[in-house]
């Protein structure tokens, strides 16, 4: 919209289809690299899902910007992690999808942490359409082992928070933290 001066990189910490797919749609120029950080340690470590939500989109965020500092001097990080919980198990009927989100720049050391919880609540299945659904593959590589723009969708009740956090990021968290901490509108980067 003749806005001519050179907006920054913005780097997804993330190897997420789902993620990636959100600023694709929202037409926001990125580049996705994916941190090579072992998880594993802080599960064990950290047991409140705020907390370890959080403490991962750091760790990955803090890799990328050792990783790539001379590649991309003045980019933006944004990484997140996303967890589902339910009364602290996993999964549930009526279950919090949980996402940390971490937001530096390459060329200064402010780091922002954040997270957005959202309520899902699904309809009840049967055995055999659990089973349909395992048997379908959606499930695999997501948090929650659901998608809800694709079948299980069909069985999503509610959604009490960000649509977007759902998907994969809550957007309106990024949007809000880049322009309000960076000084940087994702609505400029928009074709």
């Amino acid at each position: 919209m003749g806005i001519d001066r050179a907006l920054k990189k913005i780097i997804l910490a993330t190897k997420s289809i789902d993620r990636k797919e959100i600023f694709e749609r929202a037409q926001i120029p990125f580049i996705a690299i994916s941190s090579d950080i072992d998880e594993a340690p802080y599960k064990e470590k950290f047991k409140d899902p705020v907390e370890l939500v959080q403490i991962l989109a750091k760790e990955k965020v803090l890799n990328i910007k050792r990783k790539k500092a001379e590649d991309f001097v003045e980019a933006i990080i944004i990484a997140a992690d996303t967890i589902v919980e339910y009364k602290g198990e996993i999964m549930g009927k009526t279950h919090n999808l949980i996402t940390g989100l971490a937001i530096t720049q390459m060329n200064i050391n402010k780091l922002i942490l954040d997270y957005d919880i959202t309520k899902v609540e699904f309809l009840p299945l049967s055995d055999d359409e659990i089973l349909n659904y395992i048997n379908s593959g959606e499930w695999k590589g997501r948090a929650g082992a659901y998608s809800l723009r694709e079948r299980a969708g069909l069985f999503v009740r509610s959604v009490n928070g960000s649509y977007s956090n759902v998907l994969g990021l809550p957007m309106q968290k990024v949007y809000q933290i880049l322009k309000e901490s960076f000084k940087l509108n994702l609505l400029e980067y928009i074709t």
